[in-house]
């Protein structure tokens, strides 16, 4: 039985967020039927999830949380090897839903259970309700029997920060400082919550994401740590693509940037989407009150740098666009070690995120 951690940090107990690029016991993610972010009915997107999760499954064990409504038919759906657990959600990203897992260097492990309120409360978030999604974290330490930490006066959601595992933190100044997150909190404590609730010693800031109206920029798809000491940065050179500027910005500020161990940052570029990526004229779905309207035309945030680090292997997004097989050259490079698995993510970035928005990762305790 799980126990909620109070009166204390992470910090103090001597648990930290390990990196993505550490050993995974498994990765959870959440089924999409939510008809007023997906189309046909979420049909498309769960076709996407299927793709992502047999991709992941090949190195790291999956489980998938899925509706009482949509459990038979996920079920069988899914290969035999990814484990099924009904679940109530509001939508299906695990990312900022899910739990931060932490570990400490005695084997154990426990969590943080962030306070989530989709993306903005009621300021700009992007829809309502969202009781279900807070309680999604709490739920799946529940199941794991892990111990976690709940921050009920601070919002974060786990795409909006990347970690080095030695101390350092990378996140946005537009997402963490936005009007609908943590309003009362000065830019130094909400150093001083990630520093407690990461256990970490340095807060790199970069300024702008590539969205600002979904997800306030989460920086998972602008720049991710690869290993200690080295970043990704999405990058290009087309001053009409619309992530131009904040991608410059980030390499930029990047190449100037010390970790928590003082060592200059090593900035690997990773292409953009040659093309933009639009919603498609005949995209249509529900239209419900309380939830921010999907429109066609409209510019999706399809960047290659939300890509998942796992066991053996990093699964990157593919749109169908001529950089495609640019980006998983460029991320071969970085990971020689790692097999690059592309796959077709389009649907999943119609609704908003992408593959490591609907995915979460449980360490490995050795």
């Amino acid at each position: 039985m799980a126990k909620i951690i109070k009166d204390s940090t992470p910090k103090r107990d001597g648990y930290f967020m390990p990196p993505e690029f550490a050993s995974q016991e498994r990765v959870w993610m959440i089924w999409p039927e939510r008809t007023d972010t997906w189309r046909n009915g979420g049909k498309d997107a769960q076709k996407a999830y299927i793709r992502v999760a047999c991709a992941i499954q090949k190195y790291t064990p999956v489980t998938m949380l899925v509706s009482s409504r949509q459990y038979d038919h996920c079920r069988a759906s899914l290969p035999e090897k990814v484990r099924v657990i009904e679940m109530s959600s509001n939508d299906a990203w695990a990312r900022d839903t899910g739990p931060t897992f932490l570990v400490n260097r005695t084997g154990g492990l426990r969590a943080v259970s962030w306070k989530f309120n989709a993306w903005g409360g009621l300021v700009d978030g992007l829809y309502f309700p969202w009781d279900q999604d807070d309680r999604i974290a709490d739920k799946i330490c529940e199941i794991e029997e892990v111990d976690y930490y709940r921050t009920e006066g601070f919002v974060l959601e786990g795409g909006s920060i990347d970690v080095d595992g030695q101390g350092t933190v990378l996140t946005t100044e537009m997402c963490l400082l936005s009007a609908g997150r943590n309003p009362g909190l000065s830019k130094k404590e909400i150093e001083n919550h990630l520093c407690e609730f990461l256990n970490c010693e340095k807060v790199l800031w970069l300024e702008d994401g590539f969205d600002p109206k979904e997800t306030n920029g989460h920086v998972d798809d602008v720049a991710r740590f690869v290993r200690p000491g080295e970043v990704v940065c999405a990058y290009t050179e087309d001053r009409e693509h619309p992530f131009y500027n904040a991608a410059q910005e980030a390499y930029r500020r990047l190449c100037k940037m010390r970790d928590a161990k003082g060592r200059l940052l090593k900035v690997h570029k990773l292409c953009c989407t040659k093309g933009v990526i639009r919603l498609c004229e005949d995209f249509e779905v529900d239209q419900e009150l309380g939830t921010v309207p999907r429109i066609p035309g409209d510019i999706c945030i399809a960047s290659y740098v939300n890509f998942l680090i796992t066991n053996g292997a990093v699964v990157v997004p593919q749109y169908g666009d001529s950089n495609d097989a640019l980006a998983l050259s460029q991320l071969q490079k970085i990971f020689p070690e790692r097999k690059i698995v592309g796959v077709d993510t389009k649907e999943i970035v119609y609704g908003g995120g992408n593959i490591h928005c609907i995915t979460q990762q449980q360490p490995k305790i050795v």
